[in-house]
């Protein structure tokens, strides 16, 4: 049996929700991706092309710090990656925080939250920031409100 760890990034609580739910459902762990400068209202507009959201988004390098680098990623067969998609995509907050340790020979499985949007291309602009043994599963969109037993059933899909 592997050892699982939700880790997820949350601007406004919706996904938060949703990792807590994760976690209870995988029997996982729990760690927070902190931005080391919290996201205020106004930095997620994303009708402002210059909030800070927009302005990260826009360039694909760009890599907001993160508040610590404290995950015993180590201890983990199977981390689960959460967020909530911004313009398609994964923010590049996940980028930084899966850059900022080593997943070599683990597998990473996506799952986010969104008004809409799918999971776009999250897996493929994901990639780069991980070691080529690292495995990274396309995931799943969930709603806000998805239930633990929904989430039961997810995992169990995916047969780890």
């Amino acid at each position: 049996m592997s050892k699982k760890l939700v880790a997820y990034f949350s601007a406004s609580g919706v996904t938060a929700k949703l990792a807590k739910n994760l976690a209870e459902a995988a029997g996982a762990d729990i760690y927070e991706i902190r931005p080391e400068e919290p996201y205020t209202n106004a930095d997620l507009n994303w009708q402002n092309k210059n909030s800070r959201s927009s302005v990260e988004m826009k360039d694909k390098s760009f890599r907001p710090a993160i508040a610590d680098t404290n995950a015993n990623i180590a201890d983990y067969d199977t981390i689960f990656v959460g967020f909530p998609i911004w313009w398609y995509v994964a923010p590049t907050i996940i980028n930084t925080f899966l850059e900022a340790y080593d997943f070599s020979g683990k597998t990473i499985i996506l799952f986010a939250t969104s008004g809409g949007s799918g999971m776009g291309n999250s897996a493929k602009e994901l990639r780069s920031s991980v070691s080529d043994s690292a495995v990274i599963n396309d995931g799943k969109r969930f709603s806000a409100n998805a239930s633990v037993n929904e989430l039961k059933e997810w995992v169990k899909s995916l047969g780890i």
